[in-house]
């Protein structure tokens, strides 16, 4: 489980966020964060920007495109081992 660190909020609602946090997560001055109530509990998070869902869509394209040529090789290895199968009907 995560350190605990407590906070005062302040006439006017805010909370400053610990300075490790900040760093942890690359939120500084003038990021935008997300607020949400969340099975009873109050969430803040980094929202996500379109870069970082650019870059995991990319991830997910090379681990696919990879899948495909693993798959391919073991395709044609299969061919080459059993040799031509019959056509099914």
């Amino acid at each position: 489980m995560s350190e605990v660190t407590r906070r005062r909020v302040g006439e006017r609602g805010q909370v400053t966020l610990p300075k490790e946090l900040r760093e942890e997560f690359d939120i500084g001055g003038g990021d935008e964060v997300e607020i949400r109530k969340e099975s009873g509990k109050i969430v803040i998070e980094k929202p996500l920007t379109r870069d970082d869902l650019a870059a995991g869509y990319r991830a997910r394209a090379d681990h696919l495109r990879a899948l495909h040529d693993e798959l391919a090789g073991v395709s044609q290895e299969t061919d080459e081992y059993l040799g031509d199968v019959p056509e099914w009907e």
